[in-house]
């Protein structure tokens, strides 16, 4: 089932599959933001990435000392949100811990996403829940595709990214195997240009980055879309590397792939969150046209 929400300046549709954004469209002259998802390119829009983010080693992680499979980027995106309320503008899916999510992740866990609009900004809200009776850890991440260009007539490479602070940073290197300990240096200041060839590689995978809000900009129009997500200490930047995909992924994480010589638990990984029983982790991130 599709969802729609609209406070007369935005519009946006969620799906109860994986709770996902799948438009955030500009009422004023039609603009959307959001990559509608033809599988001709990649089959999501902006999917939530949880219990892991990225790949786990071979397909395959160890946990409570048992051995379990989980597909890259883990199962919420493919599992199946309840509503649990809705409103004019805010709408809130739950997803629980059942005996599918128990056969590949050994922890009883309660996840809420909730969407809310606000002007020209869509807030997101995740609260991950302990609902086990032991710690438990996991990741957690955005992946929206956002339209690239955004504006019609426009192209790939007529699109920058803007960072809200000057940056000098290398990425980690990631391959089909995993994150390697190699670093390319990248960011020098305060705007990136758009090209394929920057992702014949793979994602652009950030671990130290001082802004917390990414923007994609066009050098012909003033069409932008602002991903802000305060304390999220991992971003990705992805779109498919064939080139000629119409959407760059801005990727807020808790959490990224393993690296290629990884060999311990899942509480070990580099990044993971550890929750405590009956606890609650929360963040949020925003999204704002403009």
């Amino acid at each position: 089932m599709i969802h729609t929400l609209d406070n007369g300046v935005i519009r946006i549709t969620v799906a109860d599959r994986g709770a996902e954004l799948k438009s955030l469209t500009e009422l004023g002259d039609g603009t959307e933001y959001i990559f509608d998802g033809n599988p001709t390119w990649w089959k999501y829009s902006s999917p939530i990435l949880f219990p892991i983010v990225g790949k786990v080693r071979d397909g395959k992680y160890r946990a409570e000392g048992k051995e379990f499979s989980l597909p890259q980027h883990g199962f919420a995106r493919t599992s199946d949100f309840w509503l649990v309320e809705a409103e004019t503008d805010a709408i809130t899916f739950a997803l629980e811990s059942n005996a599918a999510t128990l056969a590949v992740y050994p922890y009883r866990f309660r996840l809420e996403l909730s969407y809310k609009l606000i002007g020209r900004e869509v807030k997101f809200v995740w609260r991950v829940i302990n609902t086990d009776e032991r710690e438990i850890y996991f990741s957690i991440g955005a992946h929206p595709a956002i339209c690239c260009p955004i504006a019609y007539r426009e192209n790939f490479t007529d699109c920058y990214l803007k960072f809200n602070r000057p940056e000098k940073s290398s990425r980690l290197v990631l391959t089909a195997e995993g994150l390697t300990h190699e670093r390319i240096p990248t960011l020098d200041g305060t705007e990136l240009a758009l090209n394929y060839d920057l992702f014949k590689g793979d994602a652009l995978i950030f671990d130290d980055l001082k802004s917390d809000e990414i923007s994609v900009c066009s050098r012909k129009s003033s069409k932008r879309l602002t991903v802000r997500a305060k304390g999220f200490p991992y971003w990705g930047i992805w779109t498919p590397d064939r080139g000629g995909a119409p959407f760059v992924c801005i990727e807020p994480w808790h959490g990224h792939a393993d690296y290629v010589d990884f060999d311990g638990e899942l509480k070990d990984k580099e990044g993971i969150r550890a929750l405590g029983v009956g606890e609650t982790f929360e963040t949020q991130i925003s999204f704002i046209i403009g």
